[in-house]
């Protein structure tokens, strides 16, 4: 084959073109790119190396000032300045989740081979909405989503598309379930008078965005029906059922119940298997959030925990949460690919109609989103460098791990601990005795924020009944029965030492 040949230009560009466009990526700065790469990697591993806690405690009003009083328009001039700066106004003071006692959030420890898919897929920069943007990574990504689907088990027409984050895969669900509740709605009066009675059934200690999305959705105010769980923090499915039926008698549709697979505080999983019976007798359609319970999709131990997820509509899973990815790394399932017209428009400059005649692959038919990174591609790498198996293995650790955590917490006299999660948070407080427990509330309070100053540890927050609990999540294989012992033994004394000087101090009053 003839490669054609074009002109070349021979007009110098002016000196300051020259030195913006080395900084561009190409043939002719591939040394600088390797150089630069390679300082910026230096510096995290050197963190990484030797950080001993997960974080400095710095406080906004700190740091603020120190980003503030960089000028973004007079430029340092080279990378090494810029990560000389970078160093004070991010990187060390960032939050370090390898580190074994960084016990807060729904944040893992990432793959090394997700990190090399990340240096890829930012330096080559593919868009994965059209495939003469994307080529390959279009089926990549396909592929991925035809593993985890059969993983999860949906069936021959499953399909699904990566996505943001978990918020954006529920958004996405709903979006399709509201369309699918509305398909028989003709016209827009039909319409218009169907949507303020679509509601969504999801349980009380269901993640916040599936009441998001709602909004975003155009439903109504009230359209989010947070059912009560049983003592094991799960959806009732007699709850359920009995609102599908009232939802009824008064003349609402039920568009969809959200179960979860791994609530955010709980760690809790709903009755799969019972919800999709309910789901299938009313023809309602099921989405399952199971953001953080996907690992189990490659546990040797425990994928029985998510039977019944098989029969959902949509599923949502979160591979930077149990699959030891970076964020992003996400993705919606559906079980029936048709489903996703809903999100189908075809643009004349971008995705013609004539391509879905030509069997040309195009993403964003799928998507919400139109530019979106290659972010399946670190996934892709995990999985042919370590597989499945090892995956679920080191998931398997961290549940194990919590389930000692929580019989730490529960055999000690000084805290309170709540249901046993069936993945890997503890929910818990410090309790304290006599005249002092009135001030529970503010001393669990206390503890978790002089904790966060000191950057021992950090744990994360939440309510439980109206009362302040602490919560450790736990996604890092590293972290060990006696971290998690050395931190409950921090808390108490940040709370204890809050409890006698506040008890202290009203004596002191009284006595006065």
């Amino acid at each position: 084959m003839t490669v054609p040949t074009y002109p070349v230009e021979t007009t110098t560009p002016p000196p300051a073109s020259t030195a913006a466009r080395a900084q561009l990526l190409h043939g002719g700065s591939v040394e600088q790119y390797r150089r630069t790469i390679a300082d910026g990697v230096d510096r995290v591993a050197r963190r990484v190396a030797t950080v001993d806690r997960p974080g400095t405690g710095i406080t906004p009003a700190e740091l603020a000032p120190l980003v503030d009083r960089v000028d973004l328009d007079r430029p340092l001039g080279d990378a090494g300045a810029a990560l000389d700066e970078l160093e004070n106004v991010y990187l060390r003071d960032a939050v370090w989740f390898h580190h074994p006692r960084y016990l807060a959030h729904l944040n893992c420890p990432v793959a090394i081979p997700a990190l090399l898919g990340e240096a890829v897929l930012t330096a080559v920069n593919s868009s994965l909405d059209t495939w003469d943007q994307s080529a390959g990574a279009t089926l990549i990504e396909r592929r991925l989503i035809d593993w985890t689907a059969e993983r999860i088990g949906l069936g021959p027409r499953a399909d699904g598309v990566f996505t943001s984050g978990g918020s954006q895969s529920n958004l996405q669900a709903l979006l399709l379930a509201r369309e699918e509740a509305c398909a028989d709605a003709i016209g827009p009066a039909a319409r218009a008078e169907l949507l303020p009675r679509l509601r969504v059934i999801t349980s009380a200690a269901g993640h916040f965005s599936v009441q998001k999305s709602a909004k975003l959705l155009g439903l109504a105010p009230d359209a989010v029906i947070a059912v009560a769980t049983d003592t094991r923090r799960r959806i009732s499915a007699a709850a359920v059922r009995e609102e599908i039926v009232r939802c009824r008698q008064a003349g609402l549709v039920v568009m969809a119940v959200v179960g979860t697979a791994g609530t955010t505080d709980f760690g809790s999983i709903d009755p799969l298997t019972e919800l999709a019976g309910i789901c299938a007798a009313a023809g309602v359609w099921l989405h399952v959030d199971a953001a953080y319970g996907c690992g189990l999709l490659v546990s040797p131990t425990r994928r029985h925990l998510l039977d019944g997820i098989e029969r959902a509509d949509s599923v949502t899973v979160d591979f930077h949460k149990s699959f030891f990815q970076p964020v992003s790394s996400s993705a919606l399932l559906v079980r029936d690919r048709g489903t996703l017209r809903h999100v189908t428009y075809h643009a004349d400059y971008l995705n013609p109609a004539r391509m879905v005649e030509q069997r040309i692959p195009n993403q964003v038919d799928k998507s919400l989103q139109t530019t979106r990174r290659f972010d399946a591609l670190k996934l892709w790498l995990t999985l042919r460098v370590m597989g499945p198996d090892a995956l679920g293995g080191l998931f398997d650790e961290v549940v194990d791990r919590a389930a000692d955590a929580w019989q730490l917490v529960s055999e000690d006299p000084r805290f309170e601990v709540v249901t046993r999660s069936e993945l890997s948070t503890v929910v818990f407080r410090y309790l304290p005795t006599g005249p002092g427990r009135e001030l529970a509330d503010a001393a669990n309070l206390h503890a978790r924020e002089a904790l966060a100053a000191s950057g021992l540890a950090v744990v994360a927050g939440t309510r439980v009944d109206g009362r302040h609990f602490l919560k450790f999540t736990l996604l890092n294989p590293a972290t060990t029965v006696d971290d998690v012992g050395y931190v409950l033994d921090l808390i108490a004394t940040h709370a204890g030492r809050y409890v006698h000087d506040h008890v202290e101090a009203d004596l002191t009053c009284h006595v006065g």
